[in-house]
């Protein structure tokens, strides 16, 4: 094992299995609602109201709220931090793995 593997430089904030998922929903699409990451992760509303927050306060993820067709509305995104977050992420795994990061 080479002296550049250290599982402490993971970020937390992303680590988690739910904020994980969300993470990665969120960075294959430009937005989605909250009914569509509950449905994609299997998440409790409660939970994932939790997590998103978390997500959020980090400055990982933006929550809009508005009504459509009269219904409230909540839709995520990653923010340009939060993008950038999750690419070190990615390159933190790949270097505990022993591969060369992409970027």
């Amino acid at each position: 094992m080479g002296a550049e593997f250290d599982a402490s430089r993971i970020d937390e904030t992303i680590h988690g299995r739910l904020r994980l998922g969300i993470m990665a929903l969120l960075s294959a699409a430009s937005s989605a609602t909250f009914a569509e990451i509950k449905q994609k992760t299997g998440a409790s509303d409660g939970n994932l109201s939790v997590h998103l927050r978390k997500l959020e306060d980090a400055g990982y993820v933006s929550v809009e709220k508005s009504f459509v067709d009269r219904k409230p509305q909540t839709r995520a995104a990653l923010t340009e931090a939060g993008r950038k977050a999750w690419l070190a992420y990615l390159d933190e795994l790949r270097m505990l793995l022993g591969e060369a990061p992409e970027n």
